[in-house]
């Protein structure tokens, strides 16, 4: 598949600002500003980009705990994204959902999910709508290695493959359940084979690299638009951080893990835009300078933004 230089460079870009906002999330967290659990993207950018780079604004994803880079590659709003992690009013959920529950139904997110696998189900209802109405959406579900031994795995994709649902099941495997490795806790080493008991198409892609997962991606997208059912798509990664803020991540091998930091996914993108001479290094900086710009105005937009008050604790819980 050919992709232009203005592609990759907007791969590049969306993957810059995913490591920038979650580099920044860190450092407030440790500063205490953020309250509640952090489970950072860092590392697994490459994912998030090349699968949403197919979808539009009328198409849905489902998220994890792990879900800011599946926001903002999605097209999420960088601002009310940090203001719900402070837990401000201005936040997408107004302070109430926090780094784990982040929904834009007008963008098709339908929200990050604390519960693993439980963004499974949801996409194969969703992707029953699209297909009830007669429209060409599709849906996406991000999920971990972990979440693919969830009973709602298998009958998230069993009826999936029965209705054949335009659904594109997409697992993260960044090779560990919080500290239990894949190798201890399946019998498989490519989680895609799993998708052979449901009759539907599974391939597995090296996760670092964005266009591998983008082309992995566009068929699964033309599959399900066509209305030829259900893919899913495993993407080897790995997360550079413990499985949440505060998590040494001391159960990884150090060797396994150097390794893997060579295999950046943004160096890897870097190496490839200078190889095929699309930006020269003092290019590339200036995209990451501008990051760091838009994130710095998204902290201080959520800094100066409002608390929430006391009376505001049951306001948009039940309807009316």
């Amino acid at each position: 598949m050919e992709v232009t230089k203005e592609t990759l460079l907007g791969f590049y870009e969306t993957m810059v600002t995913i490591r920038t906002f979650e580099e920044k999330a860190m450092e407030l967290f440790a500063a205490g500003y953020i309250p509640g659990f952090v489970h950072l993207y860092i590392g697994e950018e490459a994912v998030a980009t090349g699968v949403c780079a197919n979808l539009t604004e009328r198409d849905f994803i489902t998220s994890t705990h792990r879900g800011h880079g599946h926001l903002i590659a999605k097209g999420g709003k960088i601002d009310l994204m940090m203001a719900e992690l402070m837990g401000k009013v201005t936040g997408y959920c107004k302070g109430k959902g926090g780094s784990m529950h982040i929904a834009d139904v007008d963008l098709g997110i339908l929200g990050a999910n604390g519960i693993v696998g439980a963004g499974q189900p949801i996409a194969a209802g969703a992707a029953f709508a699209c297909k009830y109405k007669k429209q060409d959406n599709v849906c996406v579900c991000f999920f971990g290695d972990g979440a693919s031994n969830r009973g709602t795995f298998h009958e998230a994709l069993n009826l999936a493959s029965i209705f054949k649902l335009p659904v594109i099941y997409v697992c993260e495997n960044n090779l560990y359940g919080i500290s239990n490795c894949q190798r201890d806790h399946m019998n498989v080493s490519d989680i895609s084979d799993r998708a052979a008991s449901y009759g539907i198409p599974g391939v597995s892609v090296d996760g670092n690299d964005v266009m591998a997962v983008y082309e992995a991606a566009a068929e699964a997208v033309k599959r399900a638009r066509k209305g030829e059912g259900p893919s899913m798509i495993e993407c080897k990664t790995w997360r550079h951080r413990g499985h949440f803020e505060g998590d040494p991540g001391i159960y990884k091998n150090a060797k396994e893990q150097e390794a893997w930091i060579k295999k950046d996914p943004i160096i890897k993108l870097e190496k490839k835009l200078v190889e095929y001479e699309y930006a020269a290094e003092d290019e590339l900086n200036a995209i990451k300078d501008a990051a760091k710009e838009r994130i710095e105005a998204a902290v201080e937009f959520a800094k100066n933004s409002p608390d929430p008050e006391p009376e505001d604790v049951l306001r948009d819980v039940y309807a009316d």
